[in-house]
């Protein structure tokens, strides 16, 4: 399972990279429009782009960010319970999240073969949609593959404190 959880992880690094380039493009387009505003032009659009990159990037880092635990965590209360405890609450909240989470790869997947059927794209540069939903299940699936290994890597720790 070890080397199978490093090839998601690597994976998840990979994907983040993908996220963190669109951050920068986010950036660019932004300070590009306002700087042509200034010479009271602006490029078209740019309010969809910045819209579709966005779902880019929050699907696409939700996994890496769960390998490296960047998410909030309220654990002043399960600090305080003993390793076999706190493996099961991990446990418990790893497989909850991963069944969400593959809800939300499923609809998200679905939703994204309706607006392609439909040909819906973008107001103003005619984008296409689809692309950025199917982005949001394939960043959602990989959060799932994380807490996968998660859930397991917490079972078998729950299990190996409860031997004396």
């Amino acid at each position: 399972m070890h080397r199978l959880e490093k090839r998601i992880n690597s994976f998840a690094a990979t994907v983040n990279w993908v996220s963190a380039a669109a951050i920068v493009a986010m950036m660019l387009l932004t300070t590009l429009d306002v700087l042509l505003r200034l010479f009271k032009s602006s490029i078209p659009g740019t309010y969809e782009v910045i819209g579709l990159l966005g779902a880019v990037v929050s699907s696409f880092a939700l996994g890496y960010t769960s390998v490296e635990k960047g998410h909030i965590a309220v654990d002043f209360l399960t600090n305080r319970l003993s390793p076999a405890w706190q493996s099961l609450i991990t446990a418990v909240n790893a497989a909850v999240a991963t069944v969400l989470f593959a809800l939300i790869t499923w609809q998200s997947f679905i939703q994204g073969m309706n607006i392609m059927k439909r040909g819906e794209v973008t107001l103003t540069v005619q984008i296409p949609i689809y692309p950025f939903v199917f982005g949001v299940a394939v960043g959602c699936g990989l959060l799932c593959l994380v807490l996968t290994a998660e859930f397991t890597r917490a079972v078998r720790a729950f299990l190996e404190n409860l031997e004396p």
